[in-house]
């Protein structure tokens, strides 16, 4: 009898420490995207600021969080470039954080047109969710902060956002919209209609509260 206590004992303590250690598993984030993102990893950038919001809370340990944004970058270079700097380094989330580049360079001709931008976009989910990873999308949030819808790419951030949306409820992905976020943020804020100043430093590039903005949306989203 005392023999078999023992090893129930001993089988009951190694599943308390294989629940711990599960329950403690610290999830590696991946942000992948543009620019923005390339960015959000410098001091101020919206990936340093989380990380700090997480450290205040005690959590850093919870998540470890990882930046994947390259300067100019469209949906399908996220796609060419996913198995090296996200699949590789086995995530546990990904936020697919891009279409300003594919909406803004149609001016120039190199833009990324509806259709291809949603196959490519699906295809990335698609990757992603077959290896069981959490998938977190983002709506673009601006081109020009202008609030009276003068902002000559306003049409198509709607159009790419909403195509964002209807992915999200397809796939079963978590929305961090922060098309709708930014808009209503200027709506409040920006009262001159000012081009740029507001959430950013060029109407695209985010300064620290556009940083600070973006931050609070997706770790919002991180820890529902």
């Amino acid at each position: 009898m005392h023999h078999k206590l023992t090893l129930f004992s001993i089988s009951l303590m190694a599943f308390s420490l294989f629940s711990f250690n599960i329950m403690s598993k610290t999830k590696r984030v991946i942000f992948l995207g543009d620019s923005i993102t390339q960015a959000g990893i410098d001091t101020g950038g919206y990936i340093r600021i989380m990380d700090d919001m997480l450290k205040s809370k005690n959590r850093d340990s919870t998540f470890e969080l990882l930046g994947a944004g390259v300067s100019g970058n469209k949906v399908y270079d996220l796609y060419l470039r996913l198995e090296t700097d996200v699949l590789e380094k086995k995530p546990d989330v990904v936020f697919i954080f891009v279409g300003i580049n594919d909406i803004w360079h149609k001016k120039m001709g190199t833009g990324t047109d509806e259709d291809k931008y949603c196959k490519f976009y699906e295809a990335i989910i698609r990757k992603l969710q077959a290896q069981n990873i959490e998938v977190v999308l983002a709506t673009p949030p601006c081109i020009g902060e202008r609030i009276d819808y003068t902002n000559p790419q306003d049409g198509d951030l709607n159009l790419y956002s909403s195509f964002i949306r209807q992915m999200a409820q397809k796939f079963n992905c978590k929305l961090a919209d922060l098309r709708t976020e930014f808009v209503k943020y200027e709506v409040a804020k920006n009262e001159k209609n000012q081009w740029e100043g507001i959430l950013t430093t060029d109407g695209v590039h985010l300064n620290d509260r556009g940083n600070q903005l973006v931050a609070e949306i997706f770790l919002e989203q991180l820890q529902n």
